[in-house]
């Protein structure tokens, strides 16, 4: 029973203290007088009864009801009720107001309460105070409140003849139950009548219709949003006009929030006065009238819920957690199943005639019911996880957590750790954790429930069905009664509050009220006390939680088979099969990835445990302790599966004998795992054993289970702990007080037993074996981070434990140690205390723990010591031997080997994935860093695999990115420190390091990689550190010296050029010369001496004083001497012999005006440019162009004659000059005028020097084109109109070669029309950059067009290439496996594409030299893309290229001459390293590997030569690929080396020497399928369909490492090549090859390579010395050329190719046999005629493979008609050889072979192809002591021979026998 009201209280409004505009609230009077002892009254009644401020107003406003809450520092709540009405201000109250009524009047306005009806104004000036009546009860009776209060006013208002004394006193002595569903009829002595209603029970919250409102007004998502927001502990502030409304919507969330209580802030209506409350830290639940809204708007972290607007503010800081799915989801559509229930209906056809919607009080219990079953199904089976620390005297009950999180499966769930962390579900326990209570409808839902919510999941009706029946229950505990007696109370008339009232609210008389009361509670004190009778009952606990959510993860799908494999294992250990168990392992370890397994594993070890002790041998313990360290691996710190609970008790049985008397156990071998320094873990693991010895107490010794089973749940048993406690609790008040004292005794005796039991197994787990190790523990201990996990303590096969004898004596005081002990004493007294305080354990038990913590410790750190010596004397565990890798001659360890493994990336490979194949990965082994690269030599980790090596490396100098990463080691799945290296050779290291590897070796590691990839000056590269190229003492070469003197250049030159072999003959005439002015730098001395090449001169010009400077001299040897120089010669470009007489209209000369770098540092010295341009014209040409690169031809079509030209992109002021400023020079011109009008000049002289345009004057003219056929806008008109982007559309193509370049294959191979638009092409195509060419508009009389194109930049090609090196070499697993996300990947790079461009243009710019037109191409700054292309283009038109001589001169001239920025694009130096690293050249040779794949006979290079380039130019193993350009090398003195003397058997620093060297070695680099076909222009397709992705950056070979270092790709040494003891032993040959592992052309070779091999080593068998493969394969094929071809006549091989369309010549159909002497044949003798026969008919590709061994009878039978020796001039820039010639008759031809006893022909010229033989003239280099007249040439229809005999008879001999030879033909 009680009070109805506690006071009663009359508020008015009086004056501020401080004079202000506002008034306050004064208490006039308070009923009683005196506070009630059980309730003491309320402070600040006064500001709650007029939440918005006291004010008077103008006019007299109806009365006010509302409800205010307070609560009371105890958190009990005090009901307000408050009822204010309006009286005609008193004058002092009057005074009050100032002259600033009229703003008041305003704010009372918006800020006074609503109005119920007009207002009536008094008499003008008249102001109303108003007058507040207030009851305050702790009891919520709203209805009541409002009636009684309403009474009273109306008693007052109507003057009804009534003492108000007597009511009021009445009203304050009224008593009524609290709860029980009774009814009580009450009076207050006016003739009224009221039924107060009690609930039936007073758990459950009573709501009204509040909840319904709060729904109306919100809507769902809203109030869902609100409802976690308070849940989740957030601040949520409530606005609304009326206070009335913020009641009900604060009572309503609080009744959604059932079974749980709100615990924080609670003020449903605040006070302005207290609106800085808002800002407090701590949540709340606060409501405010809306007319403060504008000072609500600064709270940051505050969820606004406007009720009026209907809309929840939530700020951008703050993050509600919303409720589990599919929880979520399902509560969102019942709630409006409820709200709206014509939402189902709305889409039928025929929706029935009416719906029944719920009243609104029914509807507000359907939503609450709602929520009801929404906690019910959040916290099913919440009783399994309680633990009963305490039954008496007082039940102390603990929560856990992390199993219940574990157990439903929601441990990443943020919205229910939140809940389960808050304080609200903390008091849930306490309040219903209590296994002996009254229960409600919540505990009946939670325990019987659950099964049928389950089910009803999926059919709404019957969940609709549910809510209903719930709603039921919950309206029927408010309203129990249906027929409720009516309510009988007095209401003032309609507008009763505007007529004048006679008077004010009379002063009640106190001695009354006080009287009334007074007489009541003496009646109450004789009358018996009313007992409450509860109905206690056991709390039903309900089933055994289930996951909300059935995750069934298919990863663990096949549990059932992996639990089996877990289980054997463990019995093979226990058995002792260790082999057995061996295989087994790595399986068990990936099956512990799963829950089930895990327990599993620890249920089997229990039943391995006899008397809480299982000794075992080393073996059998490292298993176990492996297992148990990979259950632990994946366990959280709040261990929510029970893993390490179910652990722990067999961490301290494991145990093995390490010498008599030291036994060390499993727990000092797994302590290294986050959960063991996590207190809650502890806690938890605590209270469980005390709950289950607590049981154990009160069952029957009968019922009693074995306690050994202390980590298992005790559910199984008949009677849960739970039950037992209520039995215990039912019986308590029973029993006797000693009984009861001799309970609480026991039981406080068992929880401090635990207490010291769990000192014990805390300091076995937390103190290291090796004490030394304290810093870890410092963090494990709790006391620091947690970072440390991932240092493992376990090392070789030993761990911590208990020595049988304590050696008490050594007292050993370390300070290392007791800084162990420290941390360890103090977290164990943490956790001492916490425990021992909750669980009651006495305060002299407690001091005792705190004293005896510190020994335990102590004992346990000595016991450990002897454990740690004896450990140390194991073998330790067998890890492999570090395998050394081989280095090459000259590579340096740098550091040695670090142990890791070497952890699988995305690439399936090596993993063993879907490819199949072994799991080579993860390897465990160590990792290498030398001044070369970095290596990892080892063998992969799973046993199954076998002994195989395991090598993955790659060059220092190509890492392009390194990232730490933390990953798990394979074998003990410890986390590790890691390291990811990524290569732009697309090798990938991802590696864990091993434990032994100190944190501080892994970082050294780190930084000498980054020292050796980035050293500061490119000297530091490999390449230079190799036998260092330059002397010691000379300094470094500085950046700011942008141009050293000339001086010193000459004097390196001079230094270089005396290593130069041969002397040319040089002419030089004298010259004026050019203007240095803007280089800042004085003319050298020598500078008159300018060298005009192959001019023919009078020679009485060649006087001694105007000879050469030695200097000079040297400088123009060496430039000579360069690739090229030979490849202009070659093309007819320009020549430097002085001797051989040349027609002064050579259309080209070689300028040597760039011999010092002055005009251009980074083109070559020597540059081809037409002869009418004078070489002081060069200067001004080049300052119009981007890096001083001006136009330059670097190539000549030998048919078209149409030149190639390539430079830097044109400055702006250039191309504006050269296109707008038509008009002639006026003399003032300025500079950029005259040297764009130089321009304009040159590429005149450019176009004039094409044959096909100059007429006889040598001046162009256009006589031939008439305007008309030029049309306005030129060819290209097109393009540009379109604007089209994405670089060249197919209709250029079309336009330019007459078809379609990219449509059918047939179209793409075909030679263009000769007569296509031949009148209307321009002599001169610019190709440049859109960008720069932009508004240009070319005039139509310019017989040079530009070509506007699309480019893309450096810096996308290096995005490009990031990107391609992701999805070829991706870190990780993708997520879903397949091609296909490889694919997606590889397109997004876009790289395809950008060869897809480069392809595109080059075909194009192919096609327009084809037709006889000269191309410029002038993009970006000359030496990326246009090299590119520029390169493209060359290769696919000139045959020559596409031999290995030839590639090598392309790469030599286009790359390295014309200055590509190999060590800027590669980042080589420190310098670099920002810019990255861009592979333009590799770009370059993707594309020519997208050609080979096309046209593979074209090319004598086999792909693999490609590899090797693409592989060496970013790894800095060879100086070729090093520095910006010629400049640069020859400051560093490495330009002429090559050509220098030989420097004994060192390491190669050029790579084509390398090159060179293998190829006599290997055929490697070698093209079996190459028959090239002579005039053969290549036009491959472009397509993205037609490109495939280039296999070098795809496949590994793990067994050594990349190939591409033949020293090393060789494999272990084993004997030499010949003797391989596969040779010819008997054993059997076959082998597995496994991908990704074996290299595929070494283990299956060709079966050409073959035979040449099997022919090696019979030779060497022999005894005789093998003879070199080349030799032996170009007579094989000598020998087949001669087999059919019996008629001795050859049919070109064109006619014979010709007839192969050309797309399946290009796919390699059909497979024609090539020439005599491939190489050879380009490189001695260019002996053209030897290529151009061919087999003599189709069959002969077919022959038998007998004809390979024709080689071994001299194929040529021995006709020699004639024979002697004859000096022979080579091909292009070769010098003279001795041959021995011999010339026969019968089969028409002359042979010849490097000397007289030579079996193998070298050559063959056909006789049938000599058109005549005439007197020759020696050329450069031709043997000087023969006369003249010794030379004679060999004219036939493909080249001239220049041949030399001894002495002249002999050489008229040769002359006419070889004319009787023709004649008789």
């Amino acid at each position: 029973m009680a009070r109805l009201a506690d006071y009663f209280v009359l508020v008015a409004f009086g004056p501020h203290p401080r004079g202000s505009g506002e008034g306050q609230g004064q208490i006039l009077q308070r009923f009683p007088e005196k506070d009630w002892e059980d309730n003491p009254f309320p402070q600040g009644i006064e500001l709650f009864c007029q939440p918005s401020g006291w004010q008077l107003c103008p006019e007299r406003n109806p009365p006010t009801f509302f409800v205010a809450v307070l609560t009371d520092i105890n958190s009990e709540r005090h009901y307000c009720a408050c009822l204010t009405f309006w009286e005609p201000a008193e004058p002092t109250q009057e005074a009050v107001c100032t002259e600033d009524a009229p703003e008041r009047e305003e704010e009372v306005d918006e800020g006074g309460p609503v109005r119920l009806s007009p207002a009536a104004p008094g008499p003008p000036g008249q102001l109303f105070a108003p007058k507040t009546l207030v009851l305050v009860s702790r009891l919520d009776h709203a209805e009541v409140f409002r009636n009684s209060l309403g009474l009273i006013y109306t008693i007052h208002v109507e003057g009804l003849n009534v003492g108000l004394e007597n009511v009021i006193g009445n009203l304050l002595t009224c008593i009524i139950p609290l709860a029980g569903g009774s009814q009580r009829t009450i009076s207050l002595g006016a003739g009224d009548r009221q039924v107060i209603q009690t609930p039936l029970a007073d758990s459950l919250p009573i709501s009204r219709c509040s909840v319904a409102l709060l729904f109306r007004q919100l809507g769902i998502t809203n109030v869902l949003s609100l409802f976690c927001a308070a849940l989740t502990e957030h601040k949520v502030l409530f606005l609304s006009r009326s206070y009335q409304r913020l009641s009900d919507a604060c009572r309503g969330l609080l009744a959604l929030l059932f079974p749980l209580r709100y615990s924080f802030t609670y003020v449903p209506i605040l006070p302005a006065q207290l609106l800085e409350v808002l800002s407090t830290p701590t949540p709340f639940i606060i409501g405010v009238n809306a007319a403060f809204q504008a000072e609500t708007q600064e709270l940051l972290d505050v969820i606004i819920a406007d009720l009026d607007g209907g809309t929840v503010t939530v700020p951008e800081c703050v993050h509600i957690p919303s409720l589990p799915e599919p929880l979520q989801s399902q509560t969102h559509s019942v709630l409006s199943m409820v709200l709206d229930p014509d939402l189902e209906l709305a889409d039928l056809a025929f929706p029935p005639p009416t719906t029944s919607t719920s009243s609104l009080k029914m509807q507000d219990k359907e939503l609450r019911a709602v929520f009801l079953r929404l906690f019910a199904q959040l916290l099913q089976g919440y009783r399994w996880c309680l633990h009963m620390v305490r039954i008496h005297p007082e039940p102390v009950i603990r929560f856990h957590k992390a199993a219940f999180l574990g157990q439903r499966g929601l441990v990443e769930d943020d919205f229910l750790m939140k809940v389960l962390e808050g304080m609200a579900f903390a008091g849930f326990v306490s309040e219903r954790g209590v296994p002996y209570r009254p229960t409600d409808l919540f505990d009946e839902l939670v325990a019987h429930e659950v099964a049928r919510m389950r089910a009803d999941e999926n059919h709404p009706q019957r969940v609709l069905r549910h809510v209903k029946e719930l709603a039921e229950q919950l309206y029927k505990n408010e309203n129990p009664y249906p027929a409720v007696a009516m309510h009988k109370v007095q209401r003032p008339g309609e507008a009763s509050h505007l007529q004048r009232v006679p008077r004010p609210f009379p002063r009640l008389d106190e001695g009354m009220v006080q009287w009334i009361v007074d007489q009541a509670t003496a009646k109450m004190q004789g009358a018996p006390p009313a007992v409450k009778a509860e109905r206690r009952t056991t709390v039903p606990s309900g089933p055994p939680m289930t996951a909300i959510l059935e995750r069934s993860s298919g990863l663990h799908g096949n549990s059932a088979r992996r639990l089996e494999v877990v289980r054997n294992c463990i019995s093979y250990v226990f058995e002792g099969k260790m082999l057995e168990a061996k295989k087994l392992l790595p399986a068990v370890l990936r099956a512990l990835k799963g829950r089930a397994a895990r327990r599993c594993l620890a249920q089997e070890l229990h039943l391995h445990v006899q008397q809480n002790r299982a000794v075992l041998d080393h073996q059998q313990f490292d298993f176990v302790v492996r297992m148990m360290n990979c259950c632990l691996q994946d366990c959280t710190s709040l261990d929510e599966h029970g893993i390490a609970a179910a652990l722990l008790p067999l961490v301290t049985a494991f145990c093995r004998k390490l010498s008599p008397g030291v036994t060390q156990f499993a727990y000092s071998c797994v302590q290294e795992h986050v959960v063991w320094s996590t207190p809650q873990f502890w806690e938890a693991m605590f209270y469980g054993d005390v709950q289950t010895h607590i049981r154990a107490l009160y069952l029957e010794p009968a019922e009693d289970r074995d306690p050994s089973q202390l980590g298992e749940a005790p559910a199984q048993d008949e009677r849960s702990a739970l039950d037992v406690a209520s039995e215990q609790r039912r019986l308590w008040p029973t029993l006797s007080r000693e009984k009861q004292q001799e309970l609480v005794q026991k039981e406080e005796s068992t929880v401090f037993s635990q207490a010291i039991h769990y000192a014990n197994r805390m300091s076995y787990l937390l103190l290291p074996l090796d004490s030394s190790k304290s810093r870890l523990l410092r963090e494990r201990a709790g006391l620091g981070d947690l970072e440390s996990a991932s240092n493992s303590l376990v090392t070789n096969s030993m761990a911590g434990s208990v020595a049988e004898s304590y050696d008490t004596e050594s007292g050993f005081e370390d300070a290392e140690t007791c800084d162990v002990a420290g941390a360890v004493v103090r977290f164990i007294n943490r956790f001492v205390d916490k425990v021992c305080t909750e669980s009651g354990v006495t305060s002299d038990h407690l001091k005792g723990l705190h004293v005896m913590v510190p020994d335990i410790v102590q004992m346990h750190i000595e016991t450990l010591e002897a454990v740690h010596r004896e450990s140390k004397r194991l073998p330790p565990i067998q890890k492999p031997k570090l395998l050394r890798p081989r280095l090459l001659p000259g590579e340096e360890c740098v550091l040695d080997g670090l142990r890791v493994y070497l952890l699988p990336d995305g690439r399936e490979e090596g993993a063993g994935g879907s490819g199949g194949g072994p799991a080579l990965l993860p390897a465990e082994g160590a990792i290498f860093l030398t001044t070369y690269r970095v290596i990892f030599t080892g063998m992969p980790a799973d046993p199954l695999v076998g002994e195989q090596v395991v090598v993955r490396s790659f060059p220092v100098a190509a890492l392009t990115k390194e990232k730490r990463i933390s990953v798990q080691t394979p074998v003990d799945q410890l986390l590790q420190d890691g390291l990811q290296l990524r290569s732009c050779t697309f090798q990938l290291l991802k590696m864990a390091f091993d434990e032994e590897v100190g944190s501080d070796s892994a970082e050294l590691f780190r930084k000498q990689l980054h020292k050796l990839r980035y050293p500061p000056d490119v000297r530091g590269t490999f390449a230079f550190a190799l036998g260092s190229a330059h002397t010691p003492g000379r300094p470094a070469r500085t950046t700011k010296d942008k141009g050293p003197s000339f001086r010193t250049l000459s004097r390196n030159l001079v230094k270089n050029a005396k290593k130069t072999i041969g002397r040319q003959y040089i002419t030089r005439k004298k010259y004026n010369p050019p203007s240095w002015e803007h280089r800042g730098q004085p003319p050298p001395e020598d500078q008159e001496d300018e060298i005009s090449v192959s001019e023919e001169l009078e020679p009485s010009t060649l006087t001694p004083s105007s000879a050469l400077k030695p200097s000079d001299r040297m400088t123009m040897n060496s430039l000579v001497e360069r690739a090229c120089c030979r490849d202009y010669q070659r093309l007819g470009l320009g020549t430097l012999s002085s001797s051989l007489s040349r027609a002064k209209s050579e259309p080209f000369r070689i300028s040597p005006v760039n011999r010092m770098y002055a005009i251009c540092r980074s083109y070559p010295g020597l540059l081809i440019v037409p002869q009418s341009v004078q070489d002081n014209a060069l200067q001004r040409v080049s300052r119009c162009y981007r890096q001083n690169r001006f136009p330059v031809v670097c190539w000549r079509s030998g048919r078209s004659k149409a030149v190639l030209l390539r430079s830097g992109g044109l400055h702006s002021k250039g191309v504006v000059g050269l296109f707008k400023a038509q008009n002639a020079p006026s003399p003032g011109q300025s500079q950029a005028d005259s040297s764009s009008l130089e321009q304009e000049k040159y590429l005149q002289a450019v176009v004039s020097s094409m044959p096909r345009y100059a007429d006889a004057s040598g001046r162009n003219t256009l006589s031939g084109f008439s305007s008309a056929h030029m049309g306005s806008h030129g060819k290209w008109g097109s393009v540009r109109a379109s604007g089209r982007s994405g670089g060249l559309g197919a209709d250029v193509g079309s336009r330019l070669a007459g078809r379609d370049m990219l449509s059918s294959p047939q179209a793409n191979g075909a030679p263009p029309d000769p007569g296509f638009l031949r009148p209307h092409r321009a002599a001169l195509y610019i190709i440049g950059d859109k960008a720069q060419l932009k508004g240009v508009r070319p005039d139509p009389l310019q017989q040079w067009e530009l070509v506007p194109i699309e480019v893309f930049e450096a810096r996308q090609v290096k995005a490009s290439f990031k990107k391609l090196l992701k999805a070829c070499v991706p870190g990780c697993p993708a997520a879903e496996p397949g091609p296909a996300s490889f694919l997606r990947s590889l397109e997004d790079s876009e790289w395809l594409i950008q060869i897809h461009k480069l392809l595109q243009v080059s075909v194009l710019v192919v096609e327009l030299l084809d037709s006889g037109s000269s191309v410029l191409v002038s993009l970006e700054d000359g030496w990326d893309i246009t090299t590119q292309v520029v390169s493209l283009v060359q290769l696919l038109s000139d045959p020559f290229y596409r031999t290995l001589e030839g590639f090598r001169l392309l790469v030599e001239k286009e790359w390295l001459s014309f200055g590509h920025r190999f060590s800027h694009r590669g980042a080589h130096t420190l310098a670099g390293q920002s810019s990255g690293f861009t592979p333009v050249f590799l770009q370059f040779l993707d594309c020519v590997h997208q050609v080979h794949l096309q046209f593979p006979m074209e090319f004598e290079f086999s792909p693999f030569y490609l590899k090797f380039l693409g592989y060496h130019h970013a790894s800095c193993r060879f100086q070729t690929f090093l520095l910006d350009s010629d400049y640069e090398r020859i400051e560093l003195g490495l330009l002429y080396e090559e050509k220098g003397e030989r420097r004994g058997q060192q390491a190669c620093r050029s790579v084509w020497e390398y090159v060179d060297r293998l190829s006599k070695r290997t055929p490697m680099f070698y093209n079996y399928m190459y028959a090239p076909e002579d005039t053969e222009v290549l036009r491959p397709y472009s397509n993205v369909s037609n490109l495939k992705v280039w296999d070098f950056y795809t496949e590994e070979t793990l067994a050594e490492g990349p190939p591409y270092d033949w020293e090393l790709a060789q494999g272990p040494p084993e004997p030499p090549e010949e003797e391989r003891p596969d040779g010819g032993a008997p054993q059997s040959r076959r082998r597995v090859v496994w991908p990704c592992y074996d290299s595929r052309p070494r283990a299956q070779p060709d079966a050409i390579s073959r035979l040449l091999e099997e022919l090696q080593r019979l030779e060497t068998e022999l005894g005789r010395p093998p003879e070199r493969w080349k030799d032996t394969w170009d007579r094989v094929k000598a020998a087949q050329r001669l087999e059919g071809r019996p008629d001795g006549r050859g049919i070109p091989s064109s006619l014979l190719v010709s007839s192969v369309p050309h797309h399946r010549r290009s796919l390699g159909v059909y497979l024609q046999e090539g020439p005599v002497g491939s190489t050879l044949s380009l490189s001695l003798d260019s002996d053209q005629s030897s290529s151009s026969t061919a087999s003599g008919s189709r069959q002969a590709a077919r022959r038998s493979t007998s004809t390979l061994y024709s080689q071994f009878q001299t194929a040529e039978s021995e006709n020699r008609s004639y024979e002697g020796t004859l000096y022979k001039k080579g091909a292009f820039m070769k010098p003279w050889k001795a041959r021995w010639f011999v010339l026969d008759k019968t089969k028409h031809q002359l042979r010849y072979y490097d000397h007289r006893v030579d079996t193998e022909c070298k050559g063959v010229i056909d006789l049938a192809e000599v058109e005549a033989v005439a007197p020759g003239t020696p050329t450069m280099g031709a043997p000087k002591t023969v006369d003249e007249k010794a030379f004679f040439d060999v004219k036939t229809t493909r080249r001239v021979y220049n041949f030399c005999a001894q002495d002249v008879p002999s050489a008229q001999q040769w002359v006419d026998q070889i004319q009787s030879c023709l004649s008789d033909a």
